[in-house]
């Protein structure tokens, strides 16, 4: 399917494909707990995936959520990350698993790993729905991930363009960014005719 012409953005990941992705992600996880483990979601992108996550695991699971930004005022990336709600859940001695949305540059998930390792967690453990490899600045570690993308913005299945289509069902690749930029509200019509 595409949505808005050609141009404007097209379908990257199903929902089909995200489902049976998860439903495998989530088994990787349920093995080699022995007490249950602390899903640490990083607000808001990975909120839709946490849910699925959490549903098809095997296992009970504690759930807390953390919001940081990396973005300055201009909506770009500044390398520097913060806290903006932090953990209510002590995770000294429990197994910690961060659920992200995405993994690009490599800079968020490492501050956190380092933020969370400092806290003294028996273990740390990261999954991913999608890593975009070709964006990484520096290395890290990711032991889950769901797909790897390529260099594109993706809106859709928790991820947004400015608060937008993060209830869209599949992982839409927007190939028209200054398009959409221009009217936000481009691709609502076509994605929610769409079903």
């Amino acid at each position: 399917m595409t949505v808005e012409g050609p141009a404007a953005a097209e379908i990257l990941v199903d929902r089909r494909a995200l489902r049976e992705r998860v439903t495998v992600l989530a088994e990787e996880l349920t093995a080699g707990f022995s007490e249950p483990p602390v899903a640490v979601a990083i607000l808001k992108g990975s909120a839709m995936f946490l849910a699925d996550l959490v549903r098809a695991m095997h296992v009970d699971v504690e759930v807390d959520f953390m919001s940081i930004t990396s973005y300055a005022a201009s909506g770009r990336q500044s390398g520097v990350v913060r806290i903006v709600k932090d953990l209510d859940t002590d995770i000294h001695g429990r197994d910690v698993v961060i659920v992200e949305d995405i993994v690009d540059t490599g800079l968020t998930l490492t501050y956190l790993r380092r933020t969370l390792s400092e806290r003294g967690p028996r273990s740390l453990r990261a999954v991913t729905l999608l890593d975009k490899a070709a964006r990484r600045i520096v290395p890290v570690e990711l032991e889950h991930r769901g797909f790897e993308i390529p260099d594109v913005f993706v809106v859709g299945y928790g991820l947004d363009f400015q608060g937008r289509y993060r209830n869209v069902p599949d992982v839409l690749q927007v190939n028209d960014l200054a398009k959409l930029a221009n009217d936000p509200a481009l691709l609502a019509d076509q994605v929610f005719a769409a079903g």
